[in-house]
């Protein structure tokens, strides 16, 4: 059945506005070749679009020939703000950005474990009205927030997991009672691996698996273009997957025993000062996620020298991929995170190798692009999908 001509016009409408997010400011012209429309059509979209005061002219594109095609338009960023919060067990960054992504004003603080669920839930939401004011007057519109822990995908809410500071759960409630603005929570594994895909190491993959190497340790898993997050929100739990050199059995409120125990920064920052790349002292609760990255930088570099650390450590990281290369044959392995991110394309070459000899399944291990940095870049563009709907269809549209 074909559509009414006010859904056609929605259609066209969102189309034109996703790709000036995505390309930047286009002609007329650039428009009708992207979006094939027909002329007409564009300049009634046009027309439409700026009356609804969603884009407006921003420049010129140089052509010999003036006239309505040579104008350049672009989204009017301003209109609303979005904010992404990055929620760690002990610090939570926040970040402010117009529609187009432009950073705007950021910020960070530390959270200790000693700080109880009211102080900690307070600072952590002053500090994301501090940054929003700081980026000025435009009301927020989005917030994403990415959480370690499981996210209930009826509800869309924090689940009470233990291990987990409980201000994480009331940080949400509270973010939810005092901003007027939608706030959505995800595992923060799940926002990487959306930020890996849209704009990172799997951009050309619709199917891949991507594992998260730092402090915990946990797996994302896209099919077909979509994140799966599984029947209770916990796909990926791959800390608690039992497997073998590990010295013990996980229980469901303890991931130690599992792969966590040889994938985990602690572990990996232990295994390095067997190696002599670390004092053993510098394992301290608290710094493993930087000793942990600093041993694998330093390996890489000290060449021969940190290579049995290197391999060591990718058949640790191979026995995990193997057991999830051999249920979901994904084709592509992504290992991110700050141990992933630091490892790079040698620690991937290792574990690619050891999976190419344990396993059937031809999968190719690509290092993450984003670092740590995709968390935030995950929950900015969770945030982007919110407002697109919301903001992206003029009024009377429909």
């Amino acid at each position: 059945m074909p559509a009414s001509p006010s859904t056609a016009r929605v259609i066209n409408d969102r189309l034109a506005l996703r790709l000036l997010q995505q390309e930047g400011a286009l002609t007329a012209a650039q428009l009708k070749t992207l979006t094939g429309l027909s002329r007409p059509t564009v300049a009634d979209l046009v027309e439409r679009l700026q009356g609804a005061g969603l884009i407006r002219v921003v420049g010129e594109s140089g052509a010999v020939r003036r006239g309505p095609n040579a104008r350049l338009y672009g989204i009017v960023a301003d209109q609303a703000h979005l904010a992404a919060l990055d929620v760690r067990t002990g610090s939570v960054s926040v970040i402010v950005t117009d529609l187009l992504g432009e950073t705007l004003a950021e910020g960070s603080l530390p959270i200790g474990s000693g700080v109880r669920t009211g102080p900690a839930v307070e600072r952590a939401a002053a500090l994301l009205e501090r940054t929003a004011r700081a980026a000025g007057p435009v009301p927020l519109h989005s917030v994403g927030v990415g959480a370690p822990g499981l996210i209930d995908p009826a509800t869309g809410e924090l689940r009470d997991t233990s291990g987990l500071p409980s201000w994480h759960r009331a940080l949400v409630r509270e973010l939810h009672r005092r901003l007027p603005a939608t706030v959505l929570v995800e595992n923060e594994t799940n926002l990487a691996a959306m930020a890996e895909h849209r704009a990172g190491a799997a951009q050309d993959r619709e199917t891949f698996v991507m594992l998260w190497l730092g402090q915990g340790v946990g797996a994302a898993v896209m099919l077909d273009g979509r994140l799966r997050p599984g029947a209770s929100g916990g796909a990926g739990e791959i800390g608690f997957l039992p497997v073998p050199g590990s010295g013990g059995l996980p229980s469901a409120t303890d991931c130690a025993g599992g792969f966590y125990s040889l994938a985990g920064s602690a572990a990996v920052a232990e295994l390095a000062a067997r190696h002599g790349l670390v004092a053993p002292g510098a394992v301290a609760e608290g710094y493993a996620d930087e000793v942990a990255v600093d041993a694998v930088r330093g390996a890489l570099a000290a060449g021969e020298r940190g290579g049995p650390f290197l391999d060591e450590l990718a058949d640790r990281l191979a026995v995990g991929a193997a057991a999830v290369v051999s249920v979901l044959d994904p084709g592509c392995l992504l290992l991110a995170g700050a141990v992933g991110h630091a490892g790079g394309d040698g620690l991937a070459a290792r574990v690619e190798e050891r999976l190419t000899a344990m396993s059937p399944l031809r999968t190719e291990v690509r290092a993450g692009s984003l670092g740590d940095g995709a968390v935030l870049r995950g929950a900015l563009l969770a945030a982007r999908d919110a407002a697109q709907d919301a903001l992206f269809t003029p009024a009377g549209a429909g």
